[in-house]
Protein backbone atom coordinates (compact mmCIF):
# COMPACT_ATOMS: atom_id res chain seq x y z
CA UNK A 1 0.00 0.00 0.00
CA UNK A 2 1.32 3.22 -1.05
CA UNK A 3 0.01 7.16 -0.13
CA UNK A 4 0.78 10.27 0.70
CA UNK A 5 -1.03 12.24 3.32
CA UNK A 6 -1.48 16.22 1.95
CA UNK A 7 1.55 17.67 2.76
CA UNK A 8 0.06 21.32 2.96
CA UNK A 9 0.31 22.09 6.85
CA UNK A 10 4.06 21.13 7.22
CA UNK A 11 5.17 22.40 3.42
CA UNK A 12 7.47 25.81 4.30
CA UNK A 13 4.73 27.28 1.29
CA UNK A 14 2.12 26.44 3.50
CA UNK A 15 0.68 28.21 6.40
CA UNK A 16 2.81 26.42 8.97
CA UNK A 17 -0.04 26.48 11.73
CA UNK A 18 0.04 23.58 13.99
CA UNK A 19 -3.47 23.41 14.31
CA UNK A 20 -3.63 23.25 10.36
CA UNK A 21 -6.32 20.14 10.02
CA UNK A 22 -4.58 18.44 7.20
CA UNK A 23 -1.78 18.04 9.15
CA UNK A 24 -3.97 14.87 11.22
CA UNK A 25 -4.73 13.26 7.79
CA UNK A 26 -2.03 10.97 8.52
CA UNK A 27 -4.57 9.01 11.14
CA UNK A 28 -6.69 8.40 7.78
CA UNK A 29 -3.97 6.65 5.99
CA UNK A 30 -3.27 4.64 9.26
CA UNK A 31 -7.12 3.83 9.71
CA UNK A 32 -6.56 2.12 6.12
CA UNK A 33 -3.11 0.30 6.73
CA UNK A 34 -4.88 -1.05 9.74
CA UNK A 35 -8.15 -1.98 7.76
CA UNK A 36 -6.02 -3.38 4.69
CA UNK A 37 -2.86 -5.03 6.53
CA UNK A 38 -0.88 -4.95 3.59
CA UNK A 39 2.20 -7.02 4.24
CA UNK A 40 4.25 -3.22 3.14
CA UNK A 41 3.33 0.37 3.20
CA UNK A 42 5.13 3.17 2.13
CA UNK A 43 3.96 6.59 3.21
CA UNK A 44 5.38 10.18 1.60
CA UNK A 45 5.61 13.21 2.86
CA UNK A 46 7.58 16.83 2.73
CA UNK A 47 10.76 16.65 4.55
CA UNK A 48 9.54 18.91 7.50
CA UNK A 49 6.99 16.25 8.41
CA UNK A 50 9.61 14.25 10.02
CA UNK A 51 10.13 16.74 12.82
CA UNK A 52 6.74 17.50 13.36
CA UNK A 53 4.52 16.66 16.70
CA UNK A 54 2.35 14.81 14.09
CA UNK A 55 5.35 12.39 13.15
CA UNK A 56 6.22 11.23 16.97
CA UNK A 57 2.86 10.75 17.05
CA UNK A 58 2.74 8.44 14.04
CA UNK A 59 5.83 6.51 15.45
CA UNK A 60 4.02 6.27 18.84
CA UNK A 61 1.30 4.10 16.55
CA UNK A 62 3.99 1.36 16.06
CA UNK A 63 4.22 0.85 19.87
CA UNK A 64 2.91 -2.51 21.30
CA UNK A 65 -0.43 -2.68 21.67
CA UNK A 66 -1.04 0.19 19.24
CA UNK A 67 -2.76 0.20 15.64
CA UNK A 68 0.37 -0.14 13.57
CA UNK A 69 2.33 -2.28 16.44
CA UNK A 70 2.38 -5.21 13.62
CA UNK A 71 4.38 -3.37 12.05
CA UNK A 72 8.46 -2.31 11.59
CA UNK A 73 9.42 1.11 10.60
CA UNK A 74 12.36 1.91 8.43
CA UNK A 75 12.41 6.15 7.47
CA UNK A 76 14.12 8.78 6.44
CA UNK A 77 14.60 12.23 4.36
CA UNK A 78 15.57 10.92 0.45
CA UNK A 79 16.49 13.30 -2.10
CA UNK A 80 15.43 12.32 -5.40
CA UNK A 81 18.59 13.77 -7.36
CA UNK A 82 20.38 10.39 -5.05
CA UNK A 83 18.46 8.19 -7.66
CA UNK A 84 19.10 9.48 -10.76
CA UNK A 85 16.38 12.33 -10.95
CA UNK A 86 17.49 15.74 -12.32
CA UNK A 87 15.79 17.34 -9.61
CA UNK A 88 16.97 18.13 -5.93
CA UNK A 89 13.80 17.02 -3.97
CA UNK A 90 13.90 16.19 -0.34
CA UNK A 91 10.93 13.76 1.07
CA UNK A 92 10.33 12.03 4.19
CA UNK A 93 9.85 8.35 3.32
CA UNK A 94 8.25 5.76 5.79
CA UNK A 95 8.51 1.90 4.77
CA UNK A 96 6.27 -0.04 7.11
CA UNK A 97 7.02 -4.14 7.21
CA UNK A 98 4.69 -6.54 8.65
CA UNK A 99 6.81 -7.90 11.78
CA UNK A 100 5.97 -11.30 9.95
CA UNK A 101 8.78 -10.56 7.46
CA UNK A 102 12.13 -8.95 7.86
CA UNK A 103 12.32 -5.17 7.46
CA UNK A 104 11.99 -3.58 4.21
CA UNK A 105 14.93 -1.38 4.11
CA UNK A 106 15.31 2.05 2.26
CA UNK A 107 16.78 1.81 -1.06
CA UNK A 108 20.27 2.83 -1.52
CA UNK A 109 21.07 5.87 -3.73
CA UNK A 110 22.61 5.67 -6.91
CA UNK A 111 24.05 9.34 -7.38
CA UNK A 112 25.78 11.44 -5.42
CA UNK A 113 26.29 15.03 -5.18
CA UNK A 114 30.20 14.94 -5.79
CA UNK A 115 33.35 13.55 -5.72
CA UNK A 116 33.99 15.52 -2.78
CA UNK A 117 30.88 14.54 -0.42
CA UNK A 118 32.58 11.43 -0.64
CA UNK A 119 35.68 11.89 0.94
CA UNK A 120 39.12 12.54 -0.84
CA UNK A 121 39.94 9.55 -1.45
CA UNK A 122 36.89 8.54 -2.51
CA UNK A 123 37.44 5.48 -5.15
CA UNK A 124 37.07 6.59 -8.75
CA UNK A 125 35.29 2.79 -9.32
CA UNK A 126 32.60 4.71 -7.47
CA UNK A 127 31.80 6.99 -10.47
CA UNK A 128 31.87 4.75 -12.79
CA UNK A 129 28.97 5.11 -15.65
CA UNK A 130 28.69 1.18 -15.77
CA UNK A 131 25.61 0.10 -14.44
CA UNK A 132 25.79 -1.30 -11.39
CA UNK A 133 29.30 -0.25 -10.68
CA UNK A 134 28.89 2.40 -7.70
CA UNK A 135 27.26 5.74 -7.08
CA UNK A 136 27.19 7.99 -9.92
CA UNK A 137 27.41 11.69 -10.18
CA UNK A 138 23.89 13.71 -9.91
CA UNK A 139 22.27 14.12 -13.21
CA UNK A 140 21.96 17.40 -14.40
CA UNK A 141 18.96 19.21 -16.63
CA UNK A 142 20.96 19.29 -19.52
CA UNK A 143 19.51 16.47 -20.67
CA UNK A 144 15.71 17.83 -20.36
CA UNK A 145 16.22 20.53 -22.00
CA UNK A 146 18.34 19.14 -25.16
CA UNK A 147 15.42 17.25 -25.32
CA UNK A 148 12.75 20.05 -25.16
CA UNK A 149 15.09 21.68 -27.52
CA UNK A 150 14.06 19.81 -30.79
CA UNK A 151 10.62 20.23 -30.35
CA UNK A 152 8.87 23.66 -31.36
CA UNK A 153 6.19 25.13 -28.05
CA UNK A 154 2.71 24.48 -29.69
CA UNK A 155 0.62 27.89 -28.23
CA UNK A 156 -0.27 28.48 -25.42
CA UNK A 157 -3.41 26.27 -24.93
CA UNK A 158 -3.54 22.40 -24.59
CA UNK A 159 -5.31 20.62 -27.78
CA UNK A 160 -9.12 20.23 -27.56
CA UNK A 161 -9.68 17.09 -26.66
CA UNK A 162 -11.98 14.97 -23.74
CA UNK A 163 -12.45 11.62 -22.34
CA UNK A 164 -14.29 9.82 -20.36
CA UNK A 165 -12.67 8.62 -17.70
CA UNK A 166 -15.19 7.30 -15.78
CA UNK A 167 -18.91 6.23 -16.90
CA UNK A 168 -20.82 10.05 -16.98
CA UNK A 169 -17.36 11.87 -16.01
CA UNK A 170 -15.61 13.47 -19.23
CA UNK A 171 -12.61 15.76 -18.64
CA UNK A 172 -10.21 17.07 -20.95
CA UNK A 173 -7.64 14.33 -22.77
CA UNK A 174 -5.79 12.31 -22.89
CA UNK A 175 -2.55 14.32 -23.61
CA UNK A 176 0.86 12.45 -23.69
CA UNK A 177 3.50 14.27 -21.85
CA UNK A 178 4.70 15.28 -25.27
CA UNK A 179 1.72 17.01 -25.90
CA UNK A 180 2.24 19.55 -23.17
CA UNK A 181 4.92 21.50 -24.33
CA UNK A 182 2.62 24.84 -24.36
CA UNK A 183 3.98 28.13 -23.18
CA UNK A 184 2.19 30.98 -21.77
CA UNK A 185 1.79 34.91 -23.04
CA UNK A 186 4.01 37.39 -20.47
CA UNK A 187 3.61 40.93 -20.51
CA UNK A 188 6.28 43.12 -21.72
CA UNK A 189 7.32 43.81 -18.39
CA UNK A 190 8.34 40.00 -17.60
CA UNK A 191 10.11 38.84 -21.01
CA UNK A 192 12.15 42.16 -20.08
CA UNK A 193 12.98 41.08 -17.04
CA UNK A 194 13.63 37.33 -18.19
CA UNK A 195 16.29 39.24 -20.92
CA UNK A 196 17.92 40.69 -17.96
CA UNK A 197 18.44 37.59 -16.33
CA UNK A 198 21.76 35.96 -16.85
CA UNK A 199 22.79 32.34 -16.62
CA UNK A 200 22.14 31.24 -12.90
CA UNK A 201 21.01 34.28 -12.21
CA UNK A 202 17.85 35.59 -10.08
CA UNK A 203 15.99 38.51 -8.81
CA UNK A 204 18.96 40.33 -7.25
CA UNK A 205 20.27 41.00 -11.36
CA UNK A 206 16.93 43.22 -11.53
CA UNK A 207 18.41 46.05 -9.21
CA UNK A 208 18.68 48.89 -10.85
CA UNK A 209 17.68 48.18 -13.96
CA UNK A 210 15.12 49.92 -16.60
CA UNK A 211 13.67 49.22 -19.57
CA UNK A 212 11.80 51.40 -22.47
CA UNK A 213 8.20 49.50 -22.74
CA UNK A 214 5.13 51.78 -24.45
CA UNK A 215 7.59 54.43 -24.24
CA UNK A 216 8.03 54.51 -20.63
CA UNK A 217 11.09 53.48 -18.74
CA UNK A 218 9.97 51.38 -16.19
CA UNK A 219 12.15 49.29 -13.09
CA UNK A 220 12.90 46.04 -13.59
CA UNK A 221 12.54 45.07 -10.05
CA UNK A 222 10.02 45.87 -7.45
CA UNK A 223 10.52 47.81 -4.00
CA UNK A 224 9.46 44.32 -2.34
CA UNK A 225 12.35 42.71 -4.15
CA UNK A 226 14.78 45.47 -3.39
CA UNK A 227 14.29 45.37 0.46
CA UNK A 228 14.20 41.79 0.88
CA UNK A 229 17.69 40.56 1.17
CA UNK A 230 17.37 37.52 3.09
CA UNK A 231 15.12 34.65 2.35
CA UNK A 232 14.37 32.73 -1.02
CA UNK A 233 17.12 33.78 -3.98
CA UNK A 234 15.26 31.63 -6.32
CA UNK A 235 12.69 33.81 -7.18
CA UNK A 236 13.20 34.82 -10.84
CA UNK A 237 15.87 32.49 -11.20
CA UNK A 238 16.78 30.56 -14.13
CA UNK A 239 17.85 27.01 -14.07
CA UNK A 240 21.33 25.89 -13.70
CA UNK A 241 21.75 24.12 -16.33
CA UNK A 242 24.86 22.12 -15.18
CA UNK A 243 22.91 20.70 -12.05
CA UNK A 244 20.05 19.22 -11.18
CA UNK A 245 16.80 21.51 -10.87
CA UNK A 246 15.48 22.98 -7.35
CA UNK A 247 11.79 21.33 -6.52
CA UNK A 248 9.36 21.24 -9.43
CA UNK A 249 6.09 22.48 -7.25
CA UNK A 250 2.52 23.00 -8.63
CA UNK A 251 3.37 26.70 -10.25
CA UNK A 252 6.90 25.95 -11.72
CA UNK A 253 5.04 28.03 -14.51
CA UNK A 254 5.57 31.41 -12.09
CA UNK A 255 9.17 32.03 -12.33
CA UNK A 256 8.13 35.18 -9.65
CA UNK A 257 7.45 31.83 -7.53
CA UNK A 258 10.77 30.32 -8.03
CA UNK A 259 13.79 29.07 -10.25
CA UNK A 260 11.69 28.50 -12.74
CA UNK A 261 13.34 30.38 -16.07
CA UNK A 262 14.50 28.24 -18.97
CA UNK A 263 18.43 28.18 -18.08
CA UNK A 264 19.07 30.58 -21.30
CA UNK A 265 15.60 31.12 -23.25
CA UNK A 266 13.75 34.08 -22.14
CA UNK A 267 10.91 32.39 -20.79
CA UNK A 268 9.50 30.11 -17.79
CA UNK A 269 9.59 26.68 -18.21
CA UNK A 270 6.91 24.56 -19.67
CA UNK A 271 4.76 21.65 -18.41
CA UNK A 272 6.70 19.20 -20.70
CA UNK A 273 9.79 20.32 -19.42
CA UNK A 274 8.63 20.08 -15.68
CA UNK A 275 7.36 16.43 -16.41
CA UNK A 276 11.03 15.30 -17.75
CA UNK A 277 12.26 16.83 -15.09
CA UNK A 278 9.83 14.48 -12.92
CA UNK A 279 11.38 11.60 -14.54
CA UNK A 280 7.64 11.09 -16.72
CA UNK A 281 8.00 9.55 -19.99
CA UNK A 282 7.16 10.71 -23.12
CA UNK A 283 4.37 9.02 -23.81
CA UNK A 284 2.57 9.54 -20.11
CA UNK A 285 -1.43 10.28 -20.28
CA UNK A 286 -2.39 12.63 -18.71
CA UNK A 287 -6.00 14.26 -17.66
CA UNK A 288 -7.18 17.38 -16.72
CA UNK A 289 -7.15 21.06 -17.75
CA UNK A 290 -3.84 23.14 -17.88
CA UNK A 291 -3.90 24.19 -14.55
CA UNK A 292 -4.61 20.70 -12.88
CA UNK A 293 -2.09 18.89 -14.91
CA UNK A 294 0.49 21.62 -13.38
CA UNK A 295 -0.49 20.44 -10.08
CA UNK A 296 -0.33 16.89 -10.70
CA UNK A 297 2.87 17.14 -12.12
CA UNK A 298 3.96 19.62 -9.19
CA UNK A 299 2.25 16.78 -6.54
CA UNK A 300 3.96 13.66 -7.91
CA UNK A 301 6.64 11.89 -6.44
CA UNK A 302 9.75 11.82 -8.97
CA UNK A 303 9.44 8.51 -11.18
CA UNK A 304 13.05 7.42 -9.97
CA UNK A 305 12.75 7.78 -6.16
CA UNK A 306 8.94 6.00 -7.15
CA UNK A 307 10.67 3.24 -9.02
CA UNK A 308 14.31 2.85 -6.22
CA UNK A 309 11.33 2.20 -3.74
CA UNK A 310 9.23 0.22 -5.41
CA UNK A 311 12.51 -2.12 -6.62
CA UNK A 312 14.01 -2.36 -3.55
CA UNK A 313 10.24 -3.34 -2.02
CA UNK A 314 10.14 -5.72 -4.25
CA UNK A 315 13.72 -6.98 -4.58
CA UNK A 316 12.86 -7.50 -0.70
CA UNK A 317 9.80 -9.45 -0.75
CA UNK A 318 11.34 -11.80 -4.29
CA UNK A 319 14.25 -12.98 -1.77
CA UNK A 320 11.41 -14.21 0.89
Amino acid sequence: MVGGPPCQGFSQLGSGHAGDPRNRLWEDYLRFVTTIKPKVFVLENVDRFIKSDEFEEFLAATERGQPLGEYSLAFGVLNSADYGVPQSRRRTIVIGTHKDLTLVDLPRPSHTKSRRLLGKRADPALFSTSTGAGLKPWETVESVFHRSSRKKIQGTELPSRQAEVLPGIVVPGAYRTADLHVGRNPKPLSLARYAAIPPGGNRYDLRGKTALIDGRELALSTASWDNHNSGSADVMGRLRIDRPSVTIRTEFFKPEKGRYLHPFENRPITHYEAALIQGFPEDYQWYGTKLEIARQIGNAVPVGLGSAIAESIHNHLQLR
